[in-house]
């Protein structure tokens, strides 16, 4: 399978989403960035997955802004497994103890 979408982990919370593009862009043509702010992880579509699988290779484990990143492939949200956070009150389903928004 084919990846375009790379997961971007261990960021420095001081990385911008124009910084991440140029750093991919040495390897092709990028197509969206998007940083989940506060969260130290985000996500580069590539404009092919020749160049997405040329910058995971080469920009794995390699420091940025003073960290190691972690380049894999983003998996699509159906493939992620649930965990006991999403269970818990407060997670996906909320918590609303049986009373309704009103």
């Amino acid at each position: 399978m084919s990846f375009q979408k790379l997961y971007v982990g261990n960021l420095n919370y001081k990385t911008t989403e124009e910084t991440l593009k140029e750093l991919f862009a040495q390897f092709g043509e990028v197509t969206s960035v998007n940083i989940l702010q506060g969260r130290g992880f985000g996500f580069v579509e590539m404009a092919t997955p020749e160049a997405a699988q040329d910058a995971k290779g080469k920009l794995n484990s390699t420091e940025f802004d003073g960290r190691k990143l972690i380049v894999n492939d983003a998996r699509p949200q159906a493939e992620r497994p649930r965990t006991d956070r999403d269970r818990r009150p407060g997670g996906p389903e909320g918590d609303r103890r049986g009373f309704s928004k009103f």
